[in-house]
């Protein structure tokens, strides 16, 4: 596996981690729809969130608009939708963004709930 994959996926795991630590349930990761994926979808309550997971090596790669696209943006939100009608029940949905910055062993995790609203 590639190291960036490598990084992707300790990522990843960090974040579905700290989620569970925060009381959600992961429902899905690296979930697919049409050609691409949700990183992670998990519950807390009434609340489903969809997660993009970005992991980084380092501090200077940039904030969460450098990655989460006006593309990005309407790839979750029609995935969500799609997901939510696979549940069959409405639900309040979310859009998160969990971003980690790993520098040898040591991580930073920051947790932006509502990275961006859905019109």
């Amino acid at each position: 596996m590639a190291a960036h994959n490598e990084l992707g996926k300790l990522g990843e795991d960090i974040a579905a981690n700290r989620l569970t630590s925060e009381g959600y349930e992961i429902l899905e990761r690296q979930w697919r729809y049409k050609h691409k994926e949700i990183d992670i979808i998990a519950r807390k309550g009434g609340i489903l969130a969809i997660v993009e997971v970005k992991t980084r090596s380092s501090e200077q790669y940039g904030g969460v608009s450098d990655f989460i696209t006006t593309n990005k943006t309407k790839f979750l939100v029609e995935a969500a939708d799609a997901y939510a009608r696979l549940l069959g029940s409405s639900c309040e949905i979310r859009f998160d963004a969990i971003v980690i910055f790993v520098i040898g062993d040591e991580y930073k995790v920051e947790h932006i709930e509502n990275v961006f609203i859905s019109q």
